[in-house]
């Protein structure tokens, strides 16, 4: 078992229902996945397999590949063409990835104050960009193809709203800037 889910369950679950007044202990947010997604647009076929490597290993999961839907000549883009992949992490893989962006990744960024609060949607779901996706530890020979792809984290709870979800991601570890 994940090292951030038995810490959730055993420690952190209670302190949150505590702190938002929650009487039944099945209301208390939980994150429900994580999804990961990495738009690199049109490259030639080695650095795509490379990124798609870097991805798969980041992941522990093979990702879906994103085709173009419809040709646009003026960016050289064909209907099929894969300009992107996605991850749905769920259970152990999804606590791993998190308790590795939070603990290892984010403190790797040049700078960092925090990742922004603005990334709420209203319903308790939380999105972060990522300009480079070799911020994290186990990616360090992706170097070898150049362009540092960015990629979009979305974080889906259980919460009803914004305010529990953002309890539920500090108390588990996300930094948020100005607290």
């Amino acid at each position: 078992m994940a090292r951030l889910k038995d810490k959730y369950v055993k420690e952190l679950a209670p302190k949150l229902q505590e702190k938002l007044g929650v009487k039944n202990k099945m209301l208390v947010p939980r994150l429900e996945k994580v999804v990961l997604n990495m738009a690199f647009g049109i490259v030639e076929k080695d650095v795509q397999k490379a990124i798609l490597d870097d991805f798969t290993k980041l992941c522990g999961q093979k990702p879906v590949l994103c085709k173009a839907r419809k040709s646009i000549s003026n960016f050289k883009l064909r209907e099929g063409m894969v300009i992107g992949a996605k991850v749905t992490l769920r259970g152990i893989r999804m606590f791993e990835f998190f308790d590795r962006l939070v603990n290892s990744a984010l403190p790797r960024i040049r700078d960092f104050r925090g990742v922004s609060v603005r990334g709420f949607d209203g319903r308790g779901n939380y999105t972060l960009g990522l300009k480079e996706h070799t911020i994290f530890p186990e990616l360090t020979d992706s170097g070898m193809h150049g362009n540092d792809v960015g990629m979009d984290i979305t974080f889906v709870t259980t919460a009803p709203e914004n305010k529990s979800a953002r309890a539920l991601l500090e108390i588990m570890g996300m930094p948020f800037a100005g607290k």
